[in-house]
């Protein structure tokens, strides 16, 4: 009788150290997860700040009027170029006499 209930707790006392062992590792695992879980979180929080930079770099207003003039082939209003109309429909420039070309726009 004490024979089987030292075998009995000797079987008892070997699947709760295993059971503590396994527990134990798998916690560990989970740990290592999560710090590389926050690792990554960490890197994409500071690529989608570097982001946001990049994108109020490109949004400044003397960058969109680069592109505008560049790209667009957009140009400035200034009195010298503007065309006004008249009720009767024709057009005429705002300075009288100037150039075609500057009546123009200056557009090819």
């Amino acid at each position: 009788m004490m024979l089987r209930l030292n075998i009995l707790l000797a079987v008892v006392l070997l699947g709760s150290c295993v059971w503590l062992i396994r527990s134990s590792h798998e916690s560990r695992s989970l740990v290592y997860e999560l710090e590389k879980s926050q690792s990554a979180a960490r890197e994409l929080q500071i690529e989608f700040e570097r982001l946001e930079l990049d994108k109020r770099a490109q949004a400044t207003p003397l960058r969109v009027e680069k592109l505008a003039r560049e790209k667009l082939r957009m140009f400035g209003n200034n009195p010298g170029v503007t065309h006004y109309v008249s009720a009767s429909g024709g057009a005429a420039s705002g300075a009288e006499g100037a150039p075609a070309e500057a009546a123009s726009g200056g557009r090819p």
